[in-house]
């Protein structure tokens, strides 16, 4: 570590208040996309089709729901986030064991 350049503060500085100007916006603007009212109710209907699809595939209602959350889950802007962070968290520490 003692042969990293470190950064400079000032650069640093200029990353964190062009992070802390654009970050907000583009997570408003994407919550927005996901959670608007017409998106809410195609996101409801695509839940509720889901669901639907696997009871008339013969599985029970216990299966059904957890099957739901799951998707429901994987499909949510902090579901996405989790994968993406967990993913990224789960490379990095594979790619330090080789």
């Amino acid at each position: 570590m003692a042969d990293e350049k470190m950064p400079d503060p000032e650069e640093l500085k200029k990353m964190f208040e062009v992070l802390s100007e654009q970050v907000p916006e583009l997570l408003q603007k994407i919550t927005n996309v996901l959670y608007g009212t017409e998106q809410g109710e195609k996101y409801g209907q695509s839940v509720a089709a889901f669901y639907k699809a696997l009871r008339d595939a013969g599985m029970s209602n216990e299966q059904s729901f957890a099957l739901t959350r799951e998707y429901m889950t994987n499909s949510s802007l902090g579901g996405m986030l989790k994968n993406m962070i967990g993913g990224a968290a789960k490379g990095a520490v594979e790619g330090n064991k080789g």
